[in-house]
């Protein structure tokens, strides 16, 4: 797929412009619909979110399309110095690229990209999105936090990333990079 960083660097860009409108969605209404709701009454999540004066960051209320850039600018920023190195390292290392099928070998580093990147984003929203106060910050209370979010996005990542979202970003990305065809001399 990418030959080189310019190339990983669009791959990551399309996957994390994706990614991250999916999982703010996910999260906003999928997981924290019902709450939003009902905590305001309103009869529908984007009413109930705007009821509240946004969604919450550090205990601030902003507005869903600033939620979507913070998101995609921490996870473009992780995608691009740990996601991605890591998961071709770790993959490299059970599987020799030349040796073993490439829908194998993708579908390694995908699942290798969603073992690193889910439980990093999982923490640094952990961190964001919860109301923690100086008085009612707890060590216990961020690790049972990010726990949680784990447990509700991996799954969706894993699925997400593996049946739906790479296979349309390697789709989008060779029709952006065309390769030539060899012609003989």
């Amino acid at each position: 797929m990418p030959k080189n960083l310019f190339q990983r660097m669009v791959f990551a860009f399309i996957t994390v412009v994706i990614t991250v409108h999916g999982y703010v969605f996910y999260s906003l209404y999928v997981i924290n619909g019902a709450n939003f709701m009902q905590l305001t009454g309103e009869s529908s999540v984007i009413a109930a979110i705007n009821a509240l004066g946004g969604v919450s960051v550090f205990g601030t209320p902003v507005p869903i399309w600033a939620v979507v850039l913070i998101e995609f600018a921490l996870a473009y920023t992780l995608e691009c110095t740990l996601g991605s190195p890591c998961s071709l390292r770790l993959v490299r290392r059970v599987f020799a690229p030349d040796s073993v099928h490439p829908v194998l070998f993708e579908s390694a580093i995908i699942i290798a990209t969603v073992g690193i990147m889910c439980p990093s984003m999982s923490l640094l929203a952990a961190i964001m999105y919860y109301p923690y106060g100086a008085t009612t910050f707890s060590m216990w209370t961020l690790l049972a936090n990010w726990l949680k979010l784990i447990c509700y996005n991996l799954p969706f990542a894993f699925f997400s990333q593996l049946l739906f979202i790479q296979p349309f970003v390697r789709t989008v990305f060779k029709a952006i990079f065309v390769r030539k065809p060899h012609t003989l001399p």
